[in-house]
């Protein structure tokens, strides 16, 4: 059986290392696409103040006119895009906004409280800069010059307010669009909150007889799309109380009574969620390049439609706050979404106790190092029976060949007399993995919680560990989990023959390369979890581990052997 753990090992292994590089030679895996300009350009004015400053509106607020054709409502001919492309700045303390007057759409929205990695360190952006894709809050309609007016048309920006805080919490943007050559109208308004990523969004809709569109825009809410071990990168929605979390190989429609539709990546997300929707949509628009959005039905004319946007971080009280399943977003399953419902079960009350430790605390690595000391306690006595039973596997390995030997032609007679040996011994010959295989869901689950939770994020160990949820910049933790591992080993009970027990020596050297790209804080539980398997075993062997099974069994093989 110890064989069997160690083949299995090996083999993840093998499929974990080999099997990006094998799809992306294959040519299944497309190629990420451009990396974003996390800068956003503030347009200029050909009319007016050079700068292209909104004018001040009432109230404080400001404004910025439609410059337009009065008879089509579309820009005037000659004119240049960017020279009419005006923006709006929305300020809270949590979020820097910027709605442009072309389409009425966010250009920008900036998370004031994450940055980005590393060298290039500035407030985290949620829109994808692309420049070619709609923007969030875009409203799509199947036919083309009504779609190509209202989004290449500009809107009276007017806000009520500079900035928001504990004074003054609540904020109105509204943006208006109207051509009177088709009587084609739009109105959105917007209402910001003070310390709260979520807007509430009214749409006012003139003119257009069939179903509409409103769209999360590309990839907002999406900072990186990176290929991870867990969780799924992309859309996702729930329809009839069903969550669906799938990107699309081109276009998906779920009809039905409409929750909430979502872009997410591994520590951020964007949401729409509507009073009512007809469906939900997710469409992919390049490779590693999706957009989301909600279909209303055709409403003869003229309609409005009531909505919410969250867009920032996956903080699990706040998706939770909201009560309608956004939590589940945080994926605590096992390696594929919604899989595995006793990891899943398992993974949230560690991830509560493990933000219990740190209200003591204060430092995340710290509460990883005693996090996991209190899980290996809690299976001392499951891992003493575990190496106790390796041990006497070990002691009675002599006894086990001699029986194969003896009935190697006769699998039956083998069996039974294999099974009378370990009776004789009282050893069970699953002993060893059993235990093993009880603590799996706990490991895994806290694995999950490690690699996936926001909180890690920015959050210091010590000297050069500035940031958990990135790697060790110079590789300490993973070479110092290398030799743990191989130190384990060495002193782990096996019944291996010499070849084979140096041929997994190279099981430490690949898991140090595979580990080198972890997330610091998944290092150390790893390192942590080593060390003191490590002092368990030798206190185990120095201390407790003097049964007269043992003694008896050791002192008849001596006796054997020495005959």
């Amino acid at each position: 059986m110890d064989k069997r753990v160690i083949v299995f090992l090996v083999l993840s292994l093998a499929v974990i290392l080999g099997f990006d590089l094998f799809m992306r030679q294959m040519g299944w895996l497309p190629e990420p696409p451009p990396p974003q300009d996390g800068s956003v350009q503030a347009p200029s004015s050909a009319e007016g103040d050079p700068t292209g400053t909104p004018a001040t509106g009432k109230d404080g607020g400001s404004t910025v006119p439609a410059l337009s054709d009065t008879k089509s409502g579309v820009p005037a001919s000659g004119t240049s895009r960017p020279a009419l492309e005006q923006t709006v700045t929305v300020e809270t303390n949590l979020v820097r906004v910027e709605l442009s007057n072309r389409g009425g759409v966010i250009r920008s929205w900036e998370l004031k409280q994450y940055h980005s990695s590393p060298p290039k360190v500035k407030p985290v952006q949620l829109v994808y800069q692309g420049g070619k894709f709609k923007g969030p809050l875009s409203v799509t309609v199947t036919d083309a010059d009504v779609d190509k007016t209202i989004r290449e048309g500009l809107y009276n920006i007017e806000k009520d307010f500079t900035s928001l805080d504990a004074a003054h919490p609540v904020g109105h943007v509204t943006m208006q669009f109207h051509d009177p050559a088709t009587h084609l109208g739009v109105e959105k308004r917007l209402t910001f909150h003070h310390d709260s990523y979520m807007v509430d969004v009214s749409f006012s809709i003139e003119g257009i007889t069939e179903s509409y569109d409103i769209g999360l825009g590309a990839n907002f809410g999406i900072v990186e799309w990176s290929d991870g071990f867990i969780g799924l990168i992309g859309s996702a929605s729930r329809v009839d109380d069903k969550v669906e979390k799938e990107t699309p190989e081109k276009e998906l429609e779920r009809k039905g009574a409409v929750q909430w539709v979502a872009l997410q990546d591994k520590y951020f997300l964007s949401v729409l969620m509507p009073k009512a929707g007809a469906a939900a949509l997710a469409k992919t628009e390049d490779p590693k390049i999706v957009s989301a959005g909600v279909r209303m039905a055709a409403s003869g004319g003229a309609s409005s439609v009531a909505l919410q946007l969250y867009a920032g971080p996956k903080e699990y009280d706040t998706l939770r706050a909201m009560n309608v399943g956004l939590e589940d977003m945080i994926d605590f399953g096992w390696f594929i979404y919604g899989s595995w419902t006793i990891v899943k079960s398992v993974a949230k009350p560690i991830f509560y106790v493990l933000r219990f430790i740190h209200e003591y605390v204060g430092n995340y690595g710290v509460t990883i190092v005693l996090l996991t000391c209190m899980i290996k306690l809690l299976f001392v006595p499951l891992q003493y029976k575990s190496y106790k039973s390796m041990k006497m596997m070990r002691v009675i390995q002599p006894k086990i060949k001699e029986v194969q030997e003896k009935y190697k032609g006769d699998r039956d007679r083998l069996n039974k007399e294999l099974m009378k040996l370990y009776r004789e011994q009282k050893v069970n010959p699953l002993g060893g993995f059993l235990p093993m295989f009880l603590q799996m869901p706990v490991f895994i689950s806290l694995f999950n919680v490690l690699y996936m939770t926001i909180d890690l994020r920015q959050a210091p160990f010590m000297l050069w560990v500035t940031d958990l949820s990135l790697q060790d910049p110079f590789y300490v933790l993973p070479v110092l989990m290398g030799v743990s591992m191989f130190i384990q080993q060495k002193i782990t009970p096996t019944t291996m023959d010499p070849m084979q027990a140096k041929i997994m020596l190279v099981l430490p050297i690949g898991l140090t390369f595979l580990f080198i790209n972890f997330p610091a804080g998944l290092v150390l539980y790893w390192l942590t979890n080593n060390a003191l398997t490590i002092t368990q075993q030798l206190v185990t062997d120095r201390f407790f581990l003097q049964d007269k099974a043992l003694v008896a069994a050791g002192t008849q093989q001596s006796g054997s052997t020495s005959a």
